[in-house]
Protein backbone atom coordinates (compact mmCIF):
# COMPACT_ATOMS: atom_id res chain seq x y z
CA UNK A 1 0.00 0.00 0.00
CA UNK A 2 1.29 2.89 -1.04
CA UNK A 3 1.95 6.67 1.20
CA UNK A 4 -1.70 7.92 -0.31
CA UNK A 5 -3.31 4.49 -0.06
CA UNK A 6 -1.99 4.11 3.72
CA UNK A 7 -3.22 7.57 4.94
CA UNK A 8 -6.85 7.57 3.37
CA UNK A 9 -7.32 4.11 4.69
CA UNK A 10 -6.09 5.42 8.46
CA UNK A 11 -8.43 8.63 7.07
CA UNK A 12 -12.17 6.20 6.50
CA UNK A 13 -11.05 4.00 9.79
CA UNK A 14 -11.21 7.56 11.85
CA UNK A 15 -14.37 8.23 9.94
CA UNK A 16 -15.80 4.89 10.86
CA UNK A 17 -14.97 4.97 14.52
CA UNK A 18 -16.36 8.22 14.35
CA UNK A 19 -19.84 7.42 12.90
CA UNK A 20 -20.04 3.87 15.42
CA UNK A 21 -19.70 6.06 18.04
CA UNK A 22 -23.02 8.15 16.88
CA UNK A 23 -24.85 4.90 16.24
CA UNK A 24 -24.49 2.83 19.37
CA UNK A 25 -22.97 5.44 22.12
CA UNK A 26 -21.73 2.78 24.98
CA UNK A 27 -24.21 0.51 25.54
CA UNK A 28 -23.57 -0.30 29.78
CA UNK A 29 -23.28 -4.75 28.16
CA UNK A 30 -20.80 -3.87 25.88
CA UNK A 31 -16.89 -4.58 26.94
CA UNK A 32 -15.64 -1.03 27.16
CA UNK A 33 -11.56 0.08 28.02
CA UNK A 34 -12.63 3.13 30.26
CA UNK A 35 -14.37 0.80 32.26
CA UNK A 36 -11.44 -1.50 32.87
CA UNK A 37 -9.61 1.77 33.07
CA UNK A 38 -11.59 2.49 36.15
CA UNK A 39 -11.40 -0.76 37.96
CA UNK A 40 -7.17 -0.80 37.13
CA UNK A 41 -7.42 2.27 38.92
CA UNK A 42 -9.96 0.97 41.59
CA UNK A 43 -7.33 -1.62 42.68
CA UNK A 44 -4.15 -0.30 41.95
CA UNK A 45 -5.38 2.64 44.21
CA UNK A 46 -6.19 -0.27 47.02
CA UNK A 47 -2.97 -1.64 46.79
CA UNK A 48 -0.59 1.42 46.47
CA UNK A 49 -2.82 2.80 49.49
CA UNK A 50 -2.90 -0.90 51.64
CA UNK A 51 -3.53 -0.39 55.36
CA UNK A 52 -4.73 3.20 55.37
CA UNK A 53 -0.89 4.26 55.00
CA UNK A 54 -1.00 7.84 53.64
CA UNK A 55 3.08 8.38 53.64
CA UNK A 56 4.68 9.75 50.20
CA UNK A 57 1.08 10.01 48.52
CA UNK A 58 2.80 12.25 45.74
CA UNK A 59 5.11 9.39 44.79
CA UNK A 60 2.46 6.72 44.99
CA UNK A 61 -0.06 8.89 42.98
CA UNK A 62 2.90 9.02 40.19
CA UNK A 63 3.27 5.74 40.10
CA UNK A 64 -0.08 5.06 39.21
CA UNK A 65 0.01 7.59 36.97
CA UNK A 66 2.59 5.68 34.60
CA UNK A 67 1.13 2.11 35.53
CA UNK A 68 -2.69 3.02 34.27
CA UNK A 69 -1.13 4.87 31.21
CA UNK A 70 1.52 2.20 30.10
CA UNK A 71 -0.62 -0.67 31.16
CA UNK A 72 -3.74 0.88 28.91
CA UNK A 73 -1.90 1.99 26.01
CA UNK A 74 0.87 -1.13 25.78
CA UNK A 75 -2.31 -3.18 25.75
CA UNK A 76 -3.74 -1.29 22.78
CA UNK A 77 -0.70 -1.51 20.97
CA UNK A 78 -0.09 -5.44 21.46
CA UNK A 79 -3.70 -6.33 20.95
CA UNK A 80 -3.73 -4.18 17.40
CA UNK A 81 -0.22 -5.42 16.60
CA UNK A 82 -1.13 -8.65 17.18
CA UNK A 83 -4.41 -8.85 15.34
CA UNK A 84 -3.15 -7.24 12.20
CA UNK A 85 -0.75 -9.85 11.67
CA UNK A 86 -2.87 -12.44 12.02
CA UNK A 87 -5.81 -10.48 9.78
CA UNK A 88 -5.38 -7.01 8.27
CA UNK A 89 -9.50 -7.03 8.66
CA UNK A 90 -9.44 -7.91 12.28
CA UNK A 91 -6.75 -5.48 13.00
CA UNK A 92 -8.93 -2.85 10.94
CA UNK A 93 -12.09 -4.49 13.40
CA UNK A 94 -10.55 -3.72 16.41
CA UNK A 95 -8.64 -0.28 15.38
CA UNK A 96 -11.97 1.67 14.72
CA UNK A 97 -13.02 -0.65 18.26
CA UNK A 98 -10.78 0.81 19.96
CA UNK A 99 -11.17 4.47 18.29
CA UNK A 100 -14.97 4.20 18.64
CA UNK A 101 -14.82 3.74 22.54
CA UNK A 102 -12.73 6.85 23.12
CA UNK A 103 -15.98 8.93 21.78
CA UNK A 104 -18.48 10.22 23.51
CA UNK A 105 -20.51 12.18 20.93
CA UNK A 106 -24.12 10.20 21.26
CA UNK A 107 -23.69 9.65 25.07
CA UNK A 108 -23.25 13.00 26.03
CA UNK A 109 -26.06 14.08 23.52
CA UNK A 110 -28.32 10.96 24.70
CA UNK A 111 -27.57 12.01 28.72
CA UNK A 112 -27.97 15.68 28.14
CA UNK A 113 -31.13 15.37 26.74
CA UNK A 114 -32.41 12.85 29.19
CA UNK A 115 -31.91 15.66 31.68
CA UNK A 116 -33.85 18.09 29.59
CA UNK A 117 -37.09 15.76 29.17
CA UNK A 118 -37.30 15.44 32.65
CA UNK A 119 -37.50 19.27 33.15
CA UNK A 120 -40.06 19.41 30.53
CA UNK A 121 -42.00 17.37 32.54
CA UNK A 122 -41.58 19.40 35.33
CA UNK A 123 -39.84 16.53 37.63
CA UNK A 124 -37.19 18.29 39.13
CA UNK A 125 -36.20 14.99 41.33
CA UNK A 126 -35.91 13.05 38.33
CA UNK A 127 -33.96 15.70 36.28
CA UNK A 128 -31.68 15.98 39.13
CA UNK A 129 -31.41 12.49 38.85
CA UNK A 130 -30.44 12.53 35.55
CA UNK A 131 -28.18 15.26 35.47
CA UNK A 132 -26.24 12.66 38.86
CA UNK A 133 -24.70 10.40 36.43
CA UNK A 134 -23.16 13.60 34.10
CA UNK A 135 -21.99 15.80 36.57
CA UNK A 136 -19.56 14.87 40.28
CA UNK A 137 -21.51 17.68 41.98
CA UNK A 138 -24.61 17.03 44.43
CA UNK A 139 -27.68 17.31 42.68
CA UNK A 140 -29.76 16.91 45.42
CA UNK A 141 -31.87 20.21 46.23
CA UNK A 142 -31.14 21.75 43.04
CA UNK A 143 -33.17 24.45 41.50
CA UNK A 144 -34.11 24.00 38.12
CA UNK A 145 -31.67 26.66 36.69
CA UNK A 146 -29.44 25.22 38.17
CA UNK A 147 -29.89 22.29 36.80
CA UNK A 148 -29.52 24.09 33.64
CA UNK A 149 -27.03 25.53 34.30
CA UNK A 150 -24.99 22.16 35.50
CA UNK A 151 -26.26 19.88 32.56
CA UNK A 152 -24.38 23.01 30.13
CA UNK A 153 -21.37 22.95 31.95
CA UNK A 154 -21.25 19.38 31.44
CA UNK A 155 -22.09 19.95 27.78
CA UNK A 156 -18.90 22.36 27.38
CA UNK A 157 -16.78 20.41 28.98
CA UNK A 158 -17.39 17.20 27.70
CA UNK A 159 -17.13 18.25 24.18
CA UNK A 160 -13.87 18.76 25.35
CA UNK A 161 -12.86 16.01 27.12
CA UNK A 162 -15.63 13.34 25.18
CA UNK A 163 -15.08 14.59 21.40
CA UNK A 164 -12.73 17.06 20.46
CA UNK A 165 -9.16 15.73 22.43
CA UNK A 166 -9.78 12.13 22.07
CA UNK A 167 -10.48 12.75 18.26
CA UNK A 168 -7.04 15.07 18.03
CA UNK A 169 -5.31 12.61 19.24
CA UNK A 170 -6.84 9.74 17.44
CA UNK A 171 -5.56 11.83 14.21
CA UNK A 172 -2.20 12.58 15.36
CA UNK A 173 -1.24 8.85 16.93
CA UNK A 174 -3.86 6.62 15.99
CA UNK A 175 -6.20 4.30 18.61
CA UNK A 176 -3.15 3.76 21.04
CA UNK A 177 -2.54 7.51 21.66
CA UNK A 178 -5.93 8.22 22.18
CA UNK A 179 -6.35 5.24 24.20
CA UNK A 180 -3.51 6.82 26.88
CA UNK A 181 -5.26 10.12 26.55
CA UNK A 182 -8.50 8.59 27.74
CA UNK A 183 -6.60 6.85 30.47
CA UNK A 184 -4.79 10.11 31.63
CA UNK A 185 -8.31 11.49 31.76
CA UNK A 186 -10.27 8.68 33.58
CA UNK A 187 -7.29 9.08 36.10
CA UNK A 188 -8.12 12.80 36.71
CA UNK A 189 -11.98 11.70 36.48
CA UNK A 190 -11.06 9.48 39.60
CA UNK A 191 -8.25 11.04 41.83
CA UNK A 192 -7.47 14.13 40.38
CA UNK A 193 -9.81 15.95 42.67
CA UNK A 194 -9.19 18.70 45.37
CA UNK A 195 -10.35 16.76 48.61
CA UNK A 196 -8.01 15.71 51.41
CA UNK A 197 -8.26 12.39 50.31
CA UNK A 198 -6.99 12.75 47.02
CA UNK A 199 -5.43 16.31 47.21
CA UNK A 200 -1.53 14.67 47.09
CA UNK A 201 -2.48 11.21 45.70
CA UNK A 202 -4.30 12.95 42.42
CA UNK A 203 -1.98 15.90 42.17
CA UNK A 204 0.32 14.18 39.11
CA UNK A 205 -2.52 12.69 37.31
CA UNK A 206 -4.65 15.97 37.48
CA UNK A 207 -1.35 17.86 36.21
CA UNK A 208 -1.51 15.88 33.30
CA UNK A 209 -4.78 15.89 32.15
CA UNK A 210 -4.10 19.57 32.36
CA UNK A 211 -1.32 18.96 29.99
CA UNK A 212 -3.02 16.67 27.92
CA UNK A 213 -5.95 18.71 27.55
CA UNK A 214 -4.53 22.29 27.23
CA UNK A 215 -4.28 22.54 23.89
CA UNK A 216 -7.66 20.47 22.65
CA UNK A 217 -9.23 22.66 25.11
CA UNK A 218 -8.16 25.57 23.41
CA UNK A 219 -9.64 24.40 20.06
CA UNK A 220 -12.55 23.44 21.42
CA UNK A 221 -13.51 26.80 22.26
CA UNK A 222 -12.62 28.23 18.66
CA UNK A 223 -14.79 25.06 17.62
CA UNK A 224 -17.79 26.34 19.83
CA UNK A 225 -17.38 29.49 18.62
CA UNK A 226 -17.01 29.04 14.90
CA UNK A 227 -20.51 26.32 15.76
CA UNK A 228 -22.23 28.93 17.42
CA UNK A 229 -21.52 31.47 14.15
CA UNK A 230 -22.82 28.18 12.14
CA UNK A 231 -26.28 27.40 14.16
CA UNK A 232 -26.45 31.21 13.97
CA UNK A 233 -25.94 32.54 17.05
CA UNK A 234 -22.65 34.70 15.89
CA UNK A 235 -19.25 34.49 16.59
CA UNK A 236 -18.50 37.40 18.79
CA UNK A 237 -19.85 36.62 22.08
CA UNK A 238 -18.43 33.12 22.43
CA UNK A 239 -14.81 34.22 21.20
CA UNK A 240 -14.75 37.79 23.85
CA UNK A 241 -16.56 35.41 26.28
CA UNK A 242 -13.23 33.29 26.00
CA UNK A 243 -10.69 35.97 26.21
CA UNK A 244 -12.64 37.85 29.31
CA UNK A 245 -13.31 34.72 30.97
CA UNK A 246 -11.91 31.81 30.10
CA UNK A 247 -9.25 32.08 32.66
CA UNK A 248 -11.08 32.54 35.52
CA UNK A 249 -12.22 28.84 35.85
CA UNK A 250 -9.64 26.83 38.54
CA UNK A 251 -8.84 24.71 36.00
CA UNK A 252 -6.83 25.76 33.21
CA UNK A 253 -8.84 23.73 30.27
CA UNK A 254 -12.41 23.66 31.39
CA UNK A 255 -13.05 27.37 31.83
CA UNK A 256 -12.44 27.64 27.90
CA UNK A 257 -15.48 25.70 26.01
CA UNK A 258 -17.67 26.72 29.24
CA UNK A 259 -16.97 30.52 28.61
CA UNK A 260 -17.79 29.99 24.93
CA UNK A 261 -20.76 27.71 25.68
CA UNK A 262 -21.75 30.39 27.87
CA UNK A 263 -21.00 33.37 25.24
CA UNK A 264 -22.78 31.39 22.50
CA UNK A 265 -25.95 31.05 24.61
CA UNK A 266 -26.08 34.63 26.55
CA UNK A 267 -26.66 32.62 30.06
CA UNK A 268 -23.65 33.15 32.79
CA UNK A 269 -22.43 29.83 34.03
CA UNK A 270 -20.75 29.05 37.21
CA UNK A 271 -21.40 30.26 40.68
CA UNK A 272 -22.05 28.31 44.29
CA UNK A 273 -21.43 24.26 44.02
CA UNK A 274 -21.35 21.59 46.49
CA UNK A 275 -19.07 18.47 45.92
CA UNK A 276 -19.56 15.65 49.03
CA UNK A 277 -21.71 18.31 51.50
CA UNK A 278 -18.55 21.10 51.17
CA UNK A 279 -19.45 24.52 49.10
CA UNK A 280 -17.18 25.87 46.37
CA UNK A 281 -17.79 29.05 45.19
CA UNK A 282 -17.15 28.95 41.23
CA UNK A 283 -15.68 32.11 39.20
CA UNK A 284 -19.39 33.54 36.98
CA UNK A 285 -19.13 33.24 33.19
CA UNK A 286 -20.26 34.71 30.75
CA UNK A 287 -22.84 37.66 31.04
CA UNK A 288 -26.53 37.03 32.14
CA UNK A 289 -28.51 38.13 28.68
CA UNK A 290 -30.65 35.45 29.20
CA UNK A 291 -32.29 32.99 31.98
CA UNK A 292 -31.71 29.83 31.77
CA UNK A 293 -34.42 28.17 30.68
CA UNK A 294 -34.37 24.34 29.41
CA UNK A 295 -34.41 24.87 25.87
CA UNK A 296 -31.03 26.14 25.79
CA UNK A 297 -29.99 22.43 26.93
CA UNK A 298 -31.00 21.10 23.52
CA UNK A 299 -28.83 24.39 21.84
CA UNK A 300 -25.90 23.27 23.92
CA UNK A 301 -26.29 19.83 22.50
CA UNK A 302 -26.54 21.39 19.01
CA UNK A 303 -23.66 23.46 19.26
CA UNK A 304 -21.30 20.43 20.72
CA UNK A 305 -22.72 18.34 17.86
CA UNK A 306 -21.60 20.71 15.20
CA UNK A 307 -18.12 21.28 16.93
CA UNK A 308 -17.96 17.34 16.36
CA UNK A 309 -18.36 17.46 13.22
CA UNK A 310 -15.99 20.62 13.02
CA UNK A 311 -13.25 18.82 14.64
CA UNK A 312 -13.67 15.66 12.72
CA UNK A 313 -12.78 17.39 9.46
CA UNK A 314 -10.29 18.99 11.02
CA UNK A 315 -8.11 15.98 12.49
CA UNK A 316 -8.75 14.07 9.02
CA UNK A 317 -7.83 17.46 7.32
CA UNK A 318 -4.43 17.30 10.09
CA UNK A 319 -4.02 13.74 9.26
CA UNK A 320 -3.66 14.20 5.13
CA UNK A 321 -0.86 16.80 5.97
CA UNK A 322 1.04 15.22 8.64
CA UNK A 323 1.52 11.53 6.44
Amino acid sequence: MGNEGFVFHNILLIVLAYLADLLFGDPVWFPHPVRGMGKLITRLEKYLRRGGNRKNEKAKGIVLFFLVVGISSSFSFVALKFCTQWSSFLGDILWIYLSYTVLATKDLRTEAREVFRELKTGSLIGARRKLSRIVGRDTAGLSEEKIIVATVESVAESTNDGIVAPLLYLCLGGPVLAIAYKAVNTLDSMVGHRNDKYLNFGWFSARMDDVANFIPARLTGLLVSFSSLLTGRGFRKPFSTIIQDGRKHLSPNSGISEAAMAGALGIRLGGCVSYDGELFERPYLGEERKKPVPSQIKEAIKISFVSSVLALLLGVLLRWLIY
